[in-house]
């Protein structure tokens, strides 16, 4: 290989993939290993022909004793030696992992990346190139495979990606990506660079260095250019992704709204896309909220899937400390505890409006009677679901209840009651000790508090739950069920159909 070679490869891939624009500083994080150290070699070849400022960046761990400070030392000659400035400083990682309970790797990223940052932010810089490697992409894929993985971890590492920082985002570029090791390592000795070397990089405590070691060298035993090929999987995984990210990005619209306190879900209109869409979807609400998906397995999306399926209530932690709650028709993603009851407190009785509308605390009430088989504002499929109302009942109601409802079924609770039995005296108020009800099915009188615990009602949402009651006790706890005094017969004259529907 002809010296000059690299670096004109490494400048055509900057050029078709816009990594780095003129005019601006480029941060170059540098540990003082080959990789670095020939990518900052490189680019300060080409500085001139890019038109761009660069500034090194270097943090000693403080982990390898001496051996860090000579890094650190190492990193500041060079970086004089190609006239660049270079911000060199030091951080307790060790100190930083006990804290926050981290593996030591992940302590050393979160410290690396938060340091990147406030030089970024100091310097004026957007971008920072890192010396990641052909080498390092194929035991990037091969670690994601490990560990269990979607398309994006078969997609590796991207020559650009982001990282959410105070006031903006740090854009991560990667000129070494199509770049060998052995390519480096030549460069290095051509130019008499003399890198560090760090020793734990051939420690077999971390999974990386096993990988690189014991796994990469057993699969070559089985096909001599496994790294082509799974190279090859993950452009075609990258193809792939970017299809479906086209569609996510249509499917938020309908899926997300921003809260907040975290990122607000519309389950029925999640679980009605195909599941691949719908992991990539949940894949994006953490990364938006994270900043970037460190930590982020394809087993804690599958374990979201799964709890979109259950009772109200649900809780799952996620890493880094986010929490999904699932709540009635909806789910929040947010960081750490949250108020997640969608129901507004309400104080007192409130008198409804039959026939008309009620404006409650976080509701609006619609009351309409009809006659069976005769036109009205809307009907709610759910509300009159098996077991509410008599089968032939069923069949005068639901002609006569399409329109509107239909539409806002998503955001609304409804129920159509007998007139007679309920009457128009109705009131809405939360629950009171004593309560007792028959739900609609039971013969008897059940304990409210019994029925909420027997219908899966998170205890922190029982308060909450709006009862609409008549003189002769509660007809109907919002959004779960009727009495059985009130459900609709065949003998039924007239309908009373109700509907709340939540108020943003």
């Amino acid at each position: 290989m002809k010296m000059g070679d690299l670096e004109q490869r490494v400048l055509q891939l900057i050029r078709e993939q816009g990594l780095i624009e003129g005019g601006e500083v480029l941060l170059v994080g540098v540990s003082g290993g080959p990789d670095s150290v020939c990518l900052l070699h490189i680019l300060s070849q080409l500085r001139e022909t890019l038109g761009a400022s660069l500034h090194v960046a270097h943090l000693d761990h403080m982990l390898r004793g001496a051996d860090s400070t000579a890094d650190a030392r190492y990193v500041s000659d060079l970086a004089q030696r190609l006239g660049t400035p270079a911000t060199v400083e030091r951080r307790d990682v060790g100190a930083y992992q006990q804290e926050h309970r981290l593996s030591l790797e992940e302590a050393a990223r979160k410290v690396r990346y938060d340091f990147y940052c406030e030089v970024a932010e100091a310097t004026g810089a957007k971008r920072i190139a890192l010396g990641h490697t052909k080498d390092d992409q194929v035991e990037t894929i091969l670690m994601h495979l490990v560990r269990g993985t979607g398309l994006a971890g078969l997609r590796g590492m991207q020559l650009v990606t982001t990282w959410q920082r105070r006031g903006g985002t740090l854009l991560l570029v990667r000129p070494l990506l199509e770049v060998t090791r052995v390519e480096i390592e030549e460069y290095c000795r051509a130019h008499e660079l003399e890198p560090r070397k760090d020793f734990s990089n051939y420690s077999p405590t971390f999974l990386r260095n096993r990988l690189r070691y014991e796994l990469v060298p057993l699969l070559e035993s089985y096909n001599r250019n496994i790294s082509g090929a799974l190279l090859r999987t993950a452009r075609t995984a990258a193809d792939a992704l970017s299809f479906l990210e086209k569609h996510v990005s249509v499917a938020w619209r309908q899926v997300v709204t921003e809260q907040p306190n975290g990122l607000l879900l519309n389950s029925r209109a999640l679980l009605s896309l195909h599941p691949s869409l719908q992991r990539h979807l949940l894949r994006r609400v953490l990364g938006q909220i994270l900043g970037e998906l460190t930590d982020i397995q394809l087993i804690h999306i599958e374990k979201m899937m799964d709890a979109l399926s259950k009772p109200a209530g649900r809780r799952l932690s996620l890493p880094r400390g986010l929490v999904f709650h699932v709540g009635y028709h909806t789910c929040l993603v947010a960081k750490g505890d949250q108020d997640t009851c969608p129901f507004t407190p309400l104080e007192g009785e409130h008198g409804l409006n039959v026939p008309g509308d009620t404006v409650l605390p976080g509701w609006n009430v619609r009351a309409n009677i009809t006659t069976p088989g005769w036109g009205a504002e809307g009907f709610s499929e759910r509300s009159i679901g098996p077991n509410r109302v008599s089968d032939s009942a069923r069949r005068r109601v639901r002609p006569a209840l399409r329109g509107r409802a239909r539409e806002t079924a998503r955001r609304a609770d409804s129920a159509c009651l007998d007139l007679d039995e309920s009457g128009t005296d109705l009131v809405v108020r939360g629950r009171k000790a004593g309560d007792r009800f028959q739900p609609l099915g039971m013969a008897e009188l059940k304990k409210l508090q019994d029925f909420m615990v027997d219908a899966k009602i998170p205890r922190a949402w029982r308060d909450r739950v709006p009862l609409v009651c008549s003189p002769e006790g509660i007809v109907w706890v919002v959004g779960w069920r009727i009495a059985e005094r009130v459900k609709v017969k065949d003998s039924t004259k007239q309908v009373l159909y109700l509907e709340f529907e939540r108020l943003s």
